[in-house]
């Protein structure tokens, strides 16, 4: 198992956490942002990461894997990838879907995915601030009939702050300061947040 120092190395070295102004997928500012997407780049680094999540819920019935599009696509892949087989597999392992928005902004369970009434799933998003498109994602999955068991994600910077209705891991808590950005001190400063999430990419339909 990975410790908190050689995961917290991996994101430095991959140069996943950034410093500036930042507008969050959330809404809101911060001085500080983690670009899972820079790890994940490197398929050894998102292999790795993937185990180590993955190792969170071991003790799960896990028959799916669902994440929201776009940062959680890669981690939740690995984390499939990383869990065992279910029994009644047509020999490619733990499904990996995702959800993505629709041309309104909504939520959605597209691209032909279907899941089965109960089937047990786990979503995989790769940084909590306010827990807002994981909990989206649980209620899409809800919605088809799925049933969300649990929720994991890389990095929780929320500072405890979240509380999901079913078991959540996080492989790293982060403690790093977000603001509303009428609060912002760094709006007040007069520097401007670049936004480089993708939350703001809206997807074809």
């Amino acid at each position: 198992m990975l410790t908190r120092e050689e995961l917290v190395k991996m994101f430095e070295v991959a140069g996943a956490i950034r410093h500036g102004h930042f507008e969050l997928s959330s809404g809101l500012h911060s001085a500080t942002y983690v670009q899972c997407a820079l790890v994940l780049q490197y398929p050894r680094f998102a292999e790795r990461l993937g185990q180590a999540l993955a190792a969170l819920f071991s003790d799960a019935r896990i028959d799916a894997v669902v994440s929201p599009a776009l940062g959680g696509l890669i981690i939740g892949q690995e984390v499939a990838r990383a869990l065992p087989s279910p029994k009644d597999t047509i020999g490619g392992g733990v499904p990996a879907l995702f959800v993505e928005r629709d041309a309104s902004g909504t939520m959605a369970l597209r691209r032909g995915f279907t899941l089965q009434p109960d089937q047990h799933v786990l979503v995989v998003e790769d940084v909590w601030t306010t827990g807002g498109s994981t909990q989206e994602t649980i209620h899409v999955v809800e919605e088809v009939g799925g049933r969300v068991v649990a929720v994991g994600a890389l990095i929780d910077r929320s500072g405890g702050q979240i509380e999901f209705p079913v078991e959540s891991n996080a492989l790293v808590e982060l403690q790093i300061a977000s603001y509303e950005p009428e609060d912002c001190p760094l709006c007040r400063q007069g520097s401007v947040a670049a936004k480089p999430g993708s939350r703001f990419a809206r997807s074809a339909p």
